[in-house]
């Protein structure tokens, strides 16, 4: 990933992204024709469960029946279920825009709601893709030299309509810059999460999933799905929690692997199936979670922190939260701590 991604990931709070300073965090989203009603629903609903957002749906409001390319009605119509409250030149108000999937690619989004998410882009705000709403930011080249992703289904048809565009596959969402794009409904949903997480912190973030009954949000890097299935009561789950209990601890992956009754090479091939990233490199995200958390719900000084996280030293906990966040323990505690 370019580090474009990397740096809109770490730096948003220092960015002014949503932070909570001078107002609220405004988010529309553009109900375009054909939209998943469940694509729309998802980003009302996480953002709606945070004081810091304030949420409403663009779009026509009284649109005529979604047609696909044959001229039939469509079987998926936005209107049916979330009818929206502002016009898409509503979208120069928001700081997010958030670009729902919707049926039948084939079909052109209406020029003037294009045209509206041009300027957003254009103008800096940040933007967040559901699954197949990604061909819609392809289409305004909103991702000319980004790298993106989408469902797994549509990668090929992303990839050879934009071949401008850099498509991953096998991902949850990808972040580059001021623009995330993700998978399907589900990882809608983590995406979200971690725009939340960005803007307000993991403790916000954990409440607002905690709120919706989904597990914390995911990071990018895990896979939208596995090539073959994990047989049944042989998968991760039960060591990586032990992982998380013990964050404190030496961690290695002999250890990992003797917790599972599992060989450190098929434990391996098994994390990165399951997780999308190799085993140290998780503990080390964890770490990182784990940090943020004591950071923002607790007064311990920084050692005490590092100690807690597993990181050791002080300093070495300094340097490497430096570098996953993209600012000093102290200045992520005066930003995010309650």
């Amino acid at each position: 990933m370019r580090n474009g991604s990397r740096n809109g990931s770490r730096n948003g709070s220092r960015n002014g992204w949503g932070n909570g300073e001078g107002g609220t965090t405004v988010v529309a989203i553009l109900a375009v024709p054909r939209a998943y009603p469940l694509d729309v629903s998802i980003p009302a609903y996480v953002f709606g469960r945070h004081p810091g957002y304030r949420v409403f749906v663009c779009g026509d409001r009284d649109p005529a029946p979604a047609l696909d390319a044959d001229g039939m009605p469509s079987r998926v119509d936005v209107a049916a279920d979330i009818r929206p409250t502002r016009s898409p030149a509503a979208l120069e108000e928001a700081d997010i825009v958030v670009v729902p999937g919707y049926e039948d690619l084939s079909v052109p989004v209406p020029e003037d709601q294009l045209t509206a998410l041009r300027t957003a882009v254009e103008r800096g705000a940040r933007v967040l893709a559901v699954c197949t709403g990604v061909f819609a930011l392809a289409a305004v080249g909103a991702l000319n030299g980004r790298t993106a992703t989408t469902y797994w289904r549509n990668i090929g048809q992303l990839r050879a309509g934009y071949p401008e565009v850099d498509v991953v596959e096998n991902r949850l969402f990808v972040e580059d810059g001021a623009v995330i794009t993700s998978a399907g409904a589900g990882s809608g949903i983590d995406a979200c999460l971690h725009v939340v997480q960005t803007d307000f912190g993991t403790t916000a973030a954990d409440g607002v999933a905690k709120d919706v009954v989904f597990p914390a949000a995911r990071g990018p890097h895990e896979p939208q799905y596995t090539d073959a299935p994990t047989p049944p009561r042989a998968d991760l789950g039960a060591t990586r929690e032990w992982v998380r209990e013990n964050i404190g601890s030496p961690v290695t992956v002999q250890r990992m692997a003797d917790h599972s009754l599992l060989s450190r090479r098929t434990l391996v091939r098994r994390f990165v199936s399951e997780t999308g990233m190799p085993p140290m490199q998780w503990v080390a995200a964890q770490r990182i979670l784990a940090a943020r958390r004591l950071l923002e719900t607790s007064d311990w000084s920084v050692e005490r922190v590092a100690g807690a996280a597993g990181f050791g030293t002080a300093s070495n906990f300094r340097n490497l939260f430096r570098r996953e966040v993209g600012m000093t323990p102290s200045a992520y505690r005066k930003a995010h701590g309650g």
